[in-house]
């Protein structure tokens, strides 16, 4: 009775089942002035503070809160929180899938995260469809009524947001294979004077495949692209899938300077794994009168418009799957079970991202401050990742591996390479298409 009268004044920050310890402070509050004031025994007071109220076995489970919070907003109000009918909601939550996330993130947060760090984190498991299969909006996980960072929070996505300025040039029918020149560029921003993008790393590695360019996590290169395709081409793009409207403007559309919650990432990201259509994400299937026989309400998403090509989406697949092989998201690699994805950290480590997937879900991991101070030795190629691994390696154990929806690239032969795509150095806003020397033929040959 302490516990829930120590609720008034703040329900949600006083919930037993957002932080029960917080909760039972709170109650020891109450039961010291309840004796304070007369209403209490010593004998009662005492008994009362050595027996503090604990979860029923039902909230110790604490499945699900992120997810239930968010599929009953996406219900219509009068059916849902302000009804006084008996109404059954099927949706697509998966526990096993949920009770893995949840696992992965106190896995990592104990055992590879400071004591004491106020680091934050959300993930967001979905099919191809858009059916959601599991939410973690932070920390304190199975929590209700709390702050959903996978939903709520919106934040620069990144690198995370390159494959959809290579999903542009695909469409367009560039080559995974085509060579683009990795090197020192300027570009100059009508009003805003010049801008110079660096890589990560602050190295160049000179001419590289596209498909090395995103393995790598090149800026250089992806801003190029975008600027050879066109801004516009590459916002169409991103918009199709879900991401924007406010999209950035300038060249650093290219680099993920736009934000975008990790829910609509994810979802951009389904429209990837399902062949190249968009999808509107979605927790409900059914939702009905109790008794009743016809649904009220039913699926409430799912796959929308076609947005690329088949061939595009799937060569793009295979660039993203390199990523997860041999590039910055080496650490999400499952045994036995390809996956694709890519990282994303952005500038001076505010967010740091991995989304990616099997041939059956996508996962996408968040981390980073609620107040953007920066991460300390974390990359989107690191922790994130690290949990995403984690995670999938729990729901895919046990089950048989499937191909992704991927194409191999044609190998092109020395003819084809000569009239090849060619980004040059002396244009770095726009495609060059020379004659390749005998210096960039040997070096294709040996990246061949």
């Amino acid at each position: 009775a302490a516990m829930i009268a120590g609720l008034l004044v703040a329900p949600t920050r006083y919930a037993p089942t957002n932080d029960l310890e917080r909760s039972r402070d709170r109650a020891a509050t109450v039961l010291r002035l309840m004796a304070d004031q007369g209403y209490l025994s010593e004998t009662e007071y005492a008994l009362a503070t050595a027996n503090p109220a604990s979860l029923s076995r039902t909230a110790q489970a604490k499945a699900g809160g992120y997810f239930a919070d968010w599929m009953m907003a996406q219900g219509p109000e009068f059916l849902t929180r302000k009804t006084t009918e008996d109404v059954l909601i099927t949706t697509t939550f998966d526990p096993k899938i949920q009770k893995a996330a949840e696992a992965a993130v106190d896995t990592v947060f104990i055992n590879k995260v400071s004591k004491g760090s106020k680091a934050q984190v959300a993930i967001v498991v979905m099919s191809a469809d858009g059916a959601v299969r599991a939410m973690v909006g932070g920390r304190q996980t199975g929590v209700t009524g709390g702050f959903n960072r996978a939903i709520h929070a919106k934040r620069q996505m990144g690198s995370a947001f390159k494959p959809f300025v290579y999903a542009a040039a695909l469409d367009l029918g560039r080559s995974p294979l085509d060579i683009i020149i990795d090197e020192p560029s300027t570009l100059t921003i009508p009003g805003s004077g010049t801008w110079s993008p660096r890589n990560y790393t602050k190295e160049f590695k000179g001419p590289v495949t596209l498909t090395q360019a995103l393995r790598d996590s090149l800026n250089i290169p992806a801003v190029k692209l975008s600027e050879s395709v066109g801004r516009d081409v590459v916002r169409t793009v991103a918009t199709g899938f879900g991401l924007g409207p406010d999209l950035a403007q300038g060249p650093a559309l290219a680099l993920g300077a736009s934000e975008g919650t990790l829910l609509d990432l994810t979802a951009a990201y389904a429209g990837l794994l399902n062949g190249g259509s968009s999808v509107a994400s979605y927790g409900v299937l059914d939702l009905r009168f109790v008794g009743d026989d016809d649904p009220l309400v039913g699926q409430t998403g799912g796959i929308g418009e076609r947005v690329l090509t088949q061939k595009a989406t799937e060569e793009l697949i295979y660039m993203m799957h390199d990523v997860v092989e041999n590039g910055t998201g080496a650490r999400a690699r499952l045994d036995g079970h390809p996956a694709a994805g890519k990282t994303g950290t952005t500038q001076a480590a505010r967010d740091a991202w991995f989304v990616g997937f099997t041939a059956e879900y996508v996962a996408g991991v968040w981390m980073g401050y609620d107040d953007n101070t920066p991460l300390t030795g974390v990359t989107g190629g690191g922790l994130p990742a690290e949990i995403w691994h984690d995670m999938m390696a729990s729901v895919t154990e046990g089950t048989q591996s499937v191909p992704l929806p991927m194409r191999a690239p044609t190998q092109k032969t020395p003819e084809q390479l000569d009239g090849g795509t060619l980004f040059g150095p002396s244009a770095p806003n726009a495609p060059q298409e020379p004659k390749v020397d005998g210096f960039i033929r040997r070096l294709i040959d040996g990246l061949f």
